[in-house]
């Protein structure tokens, strides 16, 4: 007999909370204090729930030979393109030995620059970092003298003052061709939607977004643009419909930096009656599995997220070998996808 699929209500049930507190758990909301998620999130990884699957140690206690920590401020859900990018470090690394361990990072740690009261660096034998956006956290980190891997960073981040690996998805370029593709049907006008400077891969999407106008030679126009910083657009409601209301002009087309922040876009636009594409194009990143549901569906950027979990952890392996080895930051390439969100065929 085929084995029932676990639930939030099982996970709920295990731990006698309510199925809504669970969600809320796995899902990241702030208003579940730090303790309960992470019980939700252990509690999940044991009953192997979705995502949190990956987290099980795939060898025997004997042929253990060490623990990679990771470091998170936010678990990626399934959503997230990190989540299969963990499913692959996990299976790489544990066919060397190692398990995975979790270990959430929250505000008051970084506030005052300490590490999680349960993170034991002498138990640690290499870090990876993902959703780890703090330039001076990050330093923490890596003067903690452990091989250490970040998958994305800081947006302010200097390669080399980092002193640690670096892996990344392509950016820059994938966004550069997706615009130019956009003027090359006769778009004419563009905003950007989203924080910059949130962290480097939506750095360097504004990037090739800049440099795709430059080339065109069509000027950038703030006025098309939100770019403040957008923690809070997932949670605030109304918050992108505040924000579409605030700009004096829209643009044909809005390059967004990833898909989230596009179907909110999609969402607030049509809301008001616009349609997509026809009167706004909207483009988005990451190839979320939301992008193909939402009507229309997105243009985006594939990321090929199981293999960079796999790089990663090779990455970070040849690291735990040889800590003298120079430090390396690598690009995994993307492709752009053109759906019915835009007036592009594939």
């Amino acid at each position: 007999m085929k084995k029932a699929k676990v639930t939030i209500q099982d996970i709920a049930d295990a731990l006698g909370i309510s199925r809504n507190t669970a969600s809320k758990a796995l899902n990241g909301a702030e208003s579940v204090p730090p303790e309960t998620r992470e019980k939700v999130i252990s509690k999940a990884a044991e009953l192997k729930y979705k995502q949190f699957s990956y987290l099980e140690a795939t060898v025997s206690t004997s042929d253990q030979q060490g623990n990679i920590a990771l470091l998170t401020s936010n678990l990626p859900n399934s959503s997230h393109f990190g989540s299969q990018l963990l499913s692959g470090l996990e299976k790489r690394i544990s066919t060397e030995g190692y398990t995975l361990s979790i270990y959430f990072v929250r505000e008051n740690d970084m506030n005052g620059m300490t590490l999680p009261g349960n993170f034991e660096p002498s138990g640690v034998d290499g870090i990876i970092c993902i959703e780890m956006f703090n330039k001076e956290y990050s330093g923490l980190i890596t003067s903690l003298g452990i091989p250490a891997i970040f998958i994305d960073c800081a947006a302010d981040i200097v390669y080399p003052e980092l002193k640690a690996d670096l892996l990344l998805m392509e950016n820059e370029h994938s966004v550069y061709a997706m615009t130019r593709k956009l003027i090359g049907s006769g778009v004419e006008s563009f905003g950007f939607v989203g924080d910059y400077n949130h962290c480097r891969s939506f750095h360097e999407r504004w990037t090739g977004f800049n440099r795709a106008l430059a080339d065109a030679g069509i000027p950038l126009d703030p006025d098309s643009c939100i770019i403040g910083q957008d923690k809070d657009y997932l949670l605030e409601a109304g918050w992108m419909d505040s924000q579409l209301e605030a700009l004096s002009q829209w643009p044909s087309a809005f390059i967004c930096a990833n898909d989230f922040i596009a179907i909110s876009v999609m969402k607030s636009l049509k809301g008001r009656g616009v349609k997509v594409p026809e009167q706004i194009a909207v483009c988005g990143f990451d190839d979320a599995s939301e992008s193909r549901i939402i009507e229309p569906h997105l243009t985006t950027v594939h990321i090929y997220s199981d293999h960079m979990g796999i790089v990663s952890a090779e990455m970070l392996l040849s690291r735990i070998k040889d800590p003298a080895r120079p430090y390396q930051v690598t690009h995994v390439a993307t492709d752009v996808i053109f759906r019915d969100s835009t007036p592009v065929p594939n």
